[in-house]
């Protein structure tokens, strides 16, 4: 008789239950394993299918209440048979005996984890399509110590540090060789939509970026890192890649950071004609095309008192309420908060879980779907998260509701459409 704690469960046993739902599966590894990095060791990177994301230094970082209501948030209830695995046996245990210290009873720990899953090809495993366009802090620091991590084609590289502004923080402190990429140079007033051609060309080149630059940007705020991410894209940088969690992952891996300041070495040519992605970026036709077109759907990724129209979410916009015929698309509890979309160390949310979200209001990745906010920056984190998702036919309303609210005679609504 087994008497140990907590009891374990077959490779054979777990792939019989995937589809029972009294039975949660929790993945207490890193994002980027779960999301699809071959990480410990495993023959196959991504998780069991069905799996909650629940990386063990969150259980570590929270206690009680806080803990049990972000378990919770995630599926993962005391009513239900918890599952728990890992690459490491003693991290499923840990979390099991956390998870029994709430009052959670019924715990099983998949002690083979994802490598003995991950070495039968006859068993299903699921990842985020483009998981290699997030990075992790390790994958970078490889990269600054001249190595050729995983993905990594060789042809060169730039770390950017994005910001509004000359770069107070960045001055300060910064990963290791970043420059500073200011974004209001690659935006213009009054809606701050993105530059001209010619003035993104000229940007680019002065930052020292080609076509074919692999491009790794971080933030001290996702959502500038994620507007400069569709920018590039949109300008037809091949290889734009996103650092998930910026800097404050960087920074809990406990690597270094530098004051030296990095000026960008210039290029005489970016390679190709600019923009190499036109459809990345829409304006205000294009989006009143769209609205009479049954099979796209115009995101709104404010939070919900701007989408309703209790607050217009800006100081400097007065207009409240939403795009006639927008759906929401989630954001977060207060104007400018993206917590439906990051987790509480700010890396990406499990895409499964943004997915469910979009999915209730009738997003979903058969449609064409164009994503605004207020003034573009929001709606490029809900791009980028799609775009990893693998989504095709996807872009941003540059203008959003400061360029389309100053239009009298464009169509605006209020309150919950679903009443």
């Amino acid at each position: 008789m087994n008497t140990t704690w907590p009891h374990s469960m077959t490779t054979a046993a777990l792939a019989s239950e995937l589809d029972n739902p009294r039975f949660v599966v929790v993945d207490v590894r890193d994002m980027a394993a779960f999301n699809g990095w071959q990480r410990h060791g495993v023959a196959r990177g991504g998780h069991i299918p069905g799996a909650v994301a629940f990386p063990i230094a969150w259980a570590r970082r929270m206690k009680g209440r806080a803990l049990r209501t972000l378990l919770t948030s995630k599926g993962i209830t005391a009513d239900q048979t918890i599952i728990v695995y890992d690459a490491v046996k003693d991290k499923s245990a840990e979390m099991a005996y956390t998870l029994k210290a709430l009052g959670y009873n019924t715990i099983l720990s998949y002690d083979a984890g994802i490598q003995a899953w991950a070495a039968d090809a006859s068993l299903p495993m699921a990842s985020l399509a483009r998981y290699d366009m997030l990075v992790y802090p390790a994958w970078v620091y490889q990269l600054l110590c001249g190595k050729c991590p995983d993905t990594y084609a060789g042809q060169g590289f730039a770390v950017f540090e994005v910001g509004w502004g000359e770069g107070t923080a960045y001055h300060a402190s910064h990963i290791p060789r970043a420059k500073y990429l200011a974004l209001q140079a690659h935006e213009h007033p009054p809606w701050w939509n993105r530059v001209s051609t010619a003035a993104c060309e000229a940007q680019l080149l002065a930052q020292g970026i080609r076509h074919d630059t692999t491009v790794i940007l971080y933030g001290r705020d996702m959502t500038a890192a994620t507007r400069a991410a569709v920018l590039l894209m949109y300008a037809g940088v091949n290889d734009v890649r996103l650092l998930d969690g910026g800097l404050t992952a960087w920074r809990a891996a406990g690597y270094p950071l530098e004051t030296k300041l990095r000026r960008p070495v210039p290029v005489s040519d970016f390679g190709k004609t600019i923009p190499g992605h036109p459809e990345y970026i829409i304006d205000t036709e294009e989006v009143k095309g769209l609205l009479s077109d049954t099979d796209t759907a115009l995101v709104c990724v404010r939070s919900w008192a701007e989408y309703v129209g209790a607050t217009s979410g800006y100081p400097y916009i007065k207009a409240k309420g939403r795009i006639a015929g927008a759906l929401w698309g989630h954001a977060g509890s207060v104007p400018r908060c993206m917590d439906h979309y990051r987790n509480i160390d700010n890396t990406m949310r499990n895409y499964h879980e943004i997915t469910a979200n979009w999915q209730s209001w009738g997003v979903t990745s058969d449609k064409r779907v164009a994503f605004y906010c207020g003034t573009g920056w929001r709606a490029s984190e809900a791009f980028f998260s799609a775009y990893l998702m693998g989504w095709k036919q996807i872009a941003v309303y540059d203008g959003g509701w400061w360029e389309w609210s100053q239009d009298t005679s464009n169509p605006i609504a209020c309150g919950d459409p679903r009443r």
